[in-house]
């Protein structure tokens, strides 16, 4: 059961660890990645598998952050239409005020 569109192009994710990797793809040098879980609307109920994501904001451990999924997108984002990512970190959530049930 997905309680974010399963297929959804923007998550919201929770930053659960680093990913350290001494070889790389030559595009992803000085890039921070990150492992993410993706998350319900509550913040805490893990929905689906982690994935890995460029951090373009920032983030820190156990932050909860918006991640773009969309490899078109991705790449744009980071400004170079070489870089082999699907994933992307955009912003760190503050905090939602969700007014109806979803």
């Amino acid at each position: 059961m997905c309680l974010q569109p399963c297929d959804a192009r923007m998550l919201i994710c929770r930053v659960v660890g680093d990913v350290v990797a001494t070889v790389k793809n030559e595009h992803l040098r000085g890039h921070k990645l990150l492992l993410v879980q993706p998350v319900a609307l509550d913040g805490t109920t893990e929905i689906g598998e982690a994935l890995i994501a460029v951090d373009r904001a920032d983030a820190g451990p156990r932050d909860l952050v918006l991640v773009n999924r969309e490899g078109g997108a991705a790449r744009m984002l980071v400004g170079n239409p070489k870089i082999p990512i699907h994933s992307v970190i955009v912003g760190v959530i503050d905090g939602m005020d969700i007014t109806e049930a979803m």
